[in-house]
Formats: structure tokens, C-alpha cells, sequence
């Protein structure tokens, strides 16, 4: 059930309202009396003597409800609603209906100092002050109403601004989850089919194949969590799945992974990043009978640039629906690709008649020291 503000927290809210535009209107209209009279000690001075008091204050206090009552009332209820003839009605009649008000301030002036208008402002007959003040406090009015609408339009496109920016920020956030997540159950179905054809082939081989698949399993669920992580775990991770899907192969297949000694402590990256390749070509590597089959992986690091190349051979045969299904996986590494290395990476297939190679050239960033990874 709604219930109304207390009467308490009503004051408060004014208070700290009025605290925080008060100053503004103050300052705005000083500025513009500063203008008028070209001198602002002079314009100071001035206002402290009482006729011009009385006038500041009333064009300090009715612009201040007229731009209020523009943005609070007539905004929502008509122009954000595409009631825009009824806007301009409404607004104009209380652009007029501030500004008369500011024009009565002239008059109220001389009544209070019992003075008249020509001696306090100058001026001839009192129709000739009449025309005056409304053509000094109708262009006011128009230009505090117009800076303030200015003032809150820019405010509010800022805010659908950082607002759109939150929730792509969010949206990505979800959609590297996603891909992560579609990744893992991924991996983790083409391992344990590994270990099964293991079992059947060879249990002893299938044990130590158990042994390195916790390894993996060990370092997906508890070590990959956060992003970046150190290159040199990745690397280890790939040698350890190099190692498993070796232990299935056929005696014909030869398998080459080229790491020269690197230097990567410092440099992080998106963990699985470089896995779906490999994957890709173990699942697509040709299963000659007659003739050799290979996989040939290379991995340089110049400064920050990783460079990682993977080819394999192939056959039309091979590409049968079982291994068409695992063309989820390139997507998959593009798509995150493109979500956290944006222009920072480029990537190069090519697909001949005999081979199957891809080419991933990525700009990695220095890894930030935390206290887990000092530890691990």
C-alpha cells in the first residue's frame, strides 16, 4: 500500500531544496543586474536599498515558479505526453502571468518607498514605464525559463546516457556469462566422450587420461573465475588438454606443439580463449588410414602480441554432422573475441583442400597483481 510522505520529511526535502536552488536563481540574477549596471559593487550596493530589493525579489522568486511549474507540471503532464498545443498554451500563459507579476514588483517598489516609478526607474508617463518593465521582464523570463529547460534537458539526456551505458555494460556482462557457460558444458561433453572411448580402448591409458581431466576440471571450475588470468596458466592448460586428446588418437597422428620459451608472467588473458581452437582441430583433423595426419600449434609472444597458430590436415570425409555440431565453438570464440578485445585482435582462417589452418594475432594487456594470484 502507498503511503504519503510525513509531514517531517516533506520539510527536510524542502529545506534541502530550497538550500539547493536558492543560490542559483540568487547568483543568476546578480550576474544579470551586474550586466545591466556594468559595475558589480555598484549592482550590490544597489540592492541593498529597499525599491530595488523588492524589485530583485520579485524577479527572483516568480521566475523561480514559473521555470518550476514548466518543468515539474507542464513538461510531464503535456509535453511528454505529445500534448503539445495545450503546452504552448499553457506555457505561454505562464510566461505572461510571471512576468506581469515581475512588472507589478515595479510598482509595489514605489508604493513601499513612496516614490514615483519615474524617480526610482526612470521613465515618462506611467504607460510609457508600463511598456518598459514588461519589455525588461518578459525577455528575462524567457531566457531563465529557456536556460533552465536547457539545464534540464542536457541533465536528463546525461542520465539516459549513463543509463544506456550501465545496461549494455550489464547486457555484456550477461552475454560473456553465457558464452562462457555455453563453453564449458561444451568441453566438458567432448572430454568425457574421450574417456569413454579410453575405457573401451585402453583402461590403463583411460586411468592416467582421468588423472589430467581433473587437472582440466580442477583449473575450469576453481581457477578461471575472474578474467583476465596469467597467459602461462592458459598455455599449461592447453599442453594438458594436448596431452588427453593425444591419448586417443590413432598411431598415424602426430601432434606438434610449438611454445618457444616465453616470458608471460605479466600478461593476462580471457581464459578458453585459445581452446576452441585446438579443439576445433582435433574434432576436424583428417583419419587417414594410408597416410599420416597432423596437428601443428605454434604460440610466439612479441612484447604484448600473441601470436597463435593452429593448422591440421584434413578430408571431405571428415566433415560429417557430428563434427559440423562443433562449429559452435569458432562462433562462440569470435563473438567474446569481439566483446573483450575489441579492435585489438585479428583473426585468420583458411581452409584448403588437404588443410584446415587459423591464425590469431591479440593484443594482451599486463596482468594487475592481486593478493590471490600472488598466493597461487
Amino acid at each position: 500500500m502507498r503511503t504519503e510522505p510525513s509531514n517531517q520529511v516533506k520539510q527536510h526535502w524542502f529545506f534541502h531544496y530550497k538550500l539547493y536552488h536558492l543560490p542559483f536563481w540568487l547568483i543568476y540574477h546578480y550576474l544579470w543586474w551586474v550586466v545591466a549596471m556594468g559595475n558589480p559593487v555598484k549592482a550590490f550596493s544597489s540592492l541593498l536599498i529597499l525599491p530595488f530589493t523588492i524589485k530583485f525579489s520579485f524577479y527572483v522568486i516568480f521566475q523561480a515558479l514559473a521555470v518550476y511549474f514548466n518543468l515539474y507540471f507542464l513538461i510531464p503532464q503535456y509535453l511528454e505526453k505529445n500534448r503539445f498545443v495545450l503546452y504552448g498554451t499553457y506555457l505561454l500563459l505562464t510566461v505572461m502571468g510571471a512576468t506581469l507579476c515581475i512588472v507589478s514588483g515595479y510598482y509595489f517598489s514605489s508604493f513601499v518607498s513612496a516614490r514615483p516609478l519615474a524617480e526610482l526607474f526612470g521613465g515618462g508617463s506611467e504607460a510609457d514605464c508600463f511598456y518598459r518593465f514588461l519589455g525588461s521582464a518578459l525577455p528575462s523570463t524567457v531566457a531563465s525559463m529557456t536556460l533552465a529547460m536547457s539545464i534540464k534537458l542536457t541533465r536528463n539526456w546525461v542520465q539516459a546516457q549513463q543509463r544506456q551505458q550501465l545496461l549494455e555494460k550489464e547486457q555484456l556482462a550477461t552475454e560473456l556469462t553465457f558464452l562462457k557457460n555455453q563453453f564449458n558444458p561444451h568441453f566438458l561433453f567432448n572430454t568425457i566422450n574421450s574417456i569413454f572411448f579410453l575405457i573401451h580402448k585402453n583402461p590403463d591409458m583411460a586411468s592416467d587420461s582421468l588423472a589430467k581431466f581433473s587437472e582440466l576440471l580442477r583449473y575450469q571450475l576453481y581457477e578461471c573465475n575472474d578474467q583476465p588470468i596469467p597467459l602461462g596458466k592458459e598455455i599449461a592448460y592447453l599442453k594438458n588438454f594436448i596431452e588427453l586428446e593425444k591419448l586417443r588418437q590413432n598411431k598415424n597422428m602426430t601432434v606438434v606443439f610449438d611454445s618457444e620459451p616465453l616470458h608471460s608472467e605479466h600478461l593476462g588473458i580471457a581464459p578458453f580463449i585459445l581452446l576452441t581452437f585446438v579443439e576445433n582441430a582435433f574434432k576436424h583433423v583428417s583419419r587417414h588410414g594410408d597416410q599420416s595426419n597432423w596437428i601443428t600449434i605454434n604460440l610466439t609472444v612479441d612484447g604484448h602480441h600473441l601470436t597463435f597458430f593452429v593448422a591440421n590436415s584434413s578430408a571431405p570425409e571428415t566433415a560429417t554432422p557430428v563434427t559440423n555440431y562443433g562449429g559452435i565453438g569458432l562462433k562462440n570464440v569470435q563473438r567474446r573475441l569481439d566483446l573483450l578485445y575489441p579492435e585489438q585482435f585479428e583473426l585468420i582462417s583458411q581452409h584448403d583442400v588437404d588443410q584446415f589452418a587459423v591464425k590469431l594475432v591479440l593484443q594482451l594487456a599486463t596482468l594487475v597483481s592481486t593478493p590471490a594470484l600472488q598466493l597461487a
